[in-house]
This record gives structure tokens, sequence and C-alpha cells, in this order.
């Protein structure tokens, strides 16, 4: 059997992961960074010490015999395919994988965070999708952009970025706001179940903030701060930072969608996996009148991991293999 690992070590989640020539999942392992209550995150210095720590109890599932069928690895070892994009934390997988693979003698491919999301995305749609051109929305704690996505010649994946956020990440939005409600970070998970809980009524209390520049989160943050301050209740403080973000992607997928003529979108990122959002731009995007196609990511493979990143392995190899 042909196995390939993929290692990544992103701001909060130290993860492995291997995988067989059927994109079948043999292990996927991840150690979410801890962050004390009340913080909004964590210093790079810090998060690269907790990866470094994290490191070997990911290795130790790779057994001896499945460690001898690994046919290549590959590493993030940036946050996004583009110049300059780099956090320290991704040196800690970078430097596990060069070892190993200096060690072992095996081919190593580096590859970038948001690859990694945009391939795990694809698990289950790449007969869909990845021979042509889409759309994909990776929306994070890091990260948000809509961006266009091709295969590649230099690297698996052209991705030319159609729009962004200029402020606040989707996924800083979320956790500023359930960090300031009291909850744990990352506080994704505690506020939709919060809103989940609510009726409602606060739905339209934040407008979206979109222009031809991309798309801005900070003022949805001060409104949101507003609201807590001025006593609605958490949970529909909740629905509204939700409703916001699905409304903001939607007039951004809108604008896109007409100056590419692509209706195919991905939807990657820890924040796309919210049953609220996911929900709302079904609704909204996926009618008759609109025609956009919506993938989502599997919620498991949403969020920071490094299945993606082994699947680009796989397919890399493969390619620079002559396809065999």
């Amino acid at each position: 059997m042909n196995i390939y690992l993929g290692l990544d070590t992103s701001a909060y989640t130290s993860s492995l992961a291997l995988i067989d020539e059927e994109d079948g999942i043999i292990l996927d392992k991840r150690m979410v960074l801890e962050v004390k209550q009340g913080e909004r995150g964590l210093r790079q210095s810090d998060a690269l010490f907790l990866h470094i720590k994290n490191l070997p109890f990911l290795f130790k599932d790779v057994l001896p015999a499945t460690a001898s069928e690994i046919k290549a690895l590959a590493v993030s070892s940036a946050p996004r395919c583009a110049p300059g994009s780099y956090m320290p934390v991704f040196l800690a997988g970078l430097a596990q994988a060069e070892v190993l693979a200096s060690y072992n003698g095996l081919p190593l491919y580096k590859v970038s965070h948001q690859e990694g999301h945009i391939m795990a995305g694809l698990r289950e749609f790449k007969d869909s999708l990845i021979h042509k051109s889409f759309m994909a929305v990776h929306f994070s704690g890091g990260t948000s952009e809509v961006l266009k996505v091709q295969r590649g010649r230099e690297s698996f994946f052209a991705l030319e970025t159609l729009a962004e956020g200029f402020d606040l990440h989707a996924g800083q939005l979320v956790d500023r706001i359930g960090v300031a409600m009291g909850l744990p970070f990352p506080a994704g998970p505690a506020m939709e179940e919060l809103a989940s809980q609510s009726k409602g009524v606060a739905d339209k209390a934040i407008p979206a903030m979109v222009d031809d520049r991309g798309f801005s989160l900070s003022g949805p943050e001060a409104a949101a701060l507003r609201m807590l301050k001025s006593g609605v209740p958490h949970g529909e403080v909740a629905r509204a930072v939700f409703r916001v973000i699905a409304n903001t992607l939607e007039k951004v997928l809108l604008k896109c969608a007409e100056r590419t003529g692509i209706s195919d979108v991905l939807l990657v990122g820890g924040v796309m996996a919210n049953r609220l959002i996911s929900q709302r731009l079904r609704q909204r995007l996926e009618h008759p009148s609109i025609g956009l196609k919506l993938y989502f990511a599997e919620p498991k493979l949403a969020s920071d991991n490094a299945v993606g990143v082994a699947m680009l392995a796989a397919e890399v190899h493969r390619g620079k293999d002559g396809g065999e």
C-alpha cells in the first residue's frame, strides 16, 4: 500500500494525517493549542513553542510498519500562496518534515496552509471540481478571501484573489465577540449553540460592509460590541454576527460570480462549518434565480487539519512520478 503523509502547524492546531491512494483517511490527528480563558489568541512565539511540544505526540501513532509504506510527504510551509506570506508557526512543521524526509529518503513537497484547506474541501467533490475553474471561499481566523482556483503549473493550484477582507477576518470577528461574552477561545461552537437557541430578533441589526475593494468586518465588530453593552441577549448577538458574515459573503460572491462567470463555489475554513451561515447561503445563493452551486467542506475537514496537505502529497507525487 502507498501511504502519503501531511503535516500542518497552523496558528492554533498541530495536525498530522495519513491517506492512502484513494484518499482514504488512515490517520487524522490534531492537537488544538490551548488559549487561556479571556485571551483572544496566542503570540506566535508561544504558538511555535506549543507546536514543537505537540509534534512528538502526533507521530506516536505513525507506527513503524505504517511509516515504511509512506511514499511521499507534504507540509504547509506558509499561510497562503502569495509573495511574502509567512508565519513563524509553520517553521515547526517544516523543520520536522525536512528531517523526516532527509532521514528516510522521501520526497517532500511544500504547500500552503490555504492549499491544504482547499484540497481537504475537495475530498468529496474532486470529480465535480478539480478539472475546471471554480471559486473558493476561505474564511477562518487568519484568512478571509474569495479565490479563483484552477490547476496550476508551478504548484498544484493556481490561485487568484477575487475579493478579501481589508481589516478583520471572519474568524477573528467570531472569536472577539465570543470572548467578550465570556466564552472560551475558539468561540465558534459555543456561539453557534447560543445563536441556535435565540429567536432571531436581531437578525438585521448589523449591516454588511462591502465595496469594490472587498469587505470590512471591523464595523460589524463594533456594532456587535455595542449590542452587548446595551444588554442585547448573547444569543441574539451571536445570531446577528453569523448573519452579517453570511450577508457579507453573499454580496461578495454575487459580485465575483458576475465578474468571472463562475457559478461553482467551494467553501472551506472553520467559519464555513457554521450551520447557520451555510443554511443562509444555500437559501440565498442556490435559489434558481441566482444559480450558484455551493460545495461545503465536510464539517470535520473545514477547520485546520493536515488531510488536504496529505492529499496534495499524493497528487503532486503522482504527477512527478508520471502518474504511477
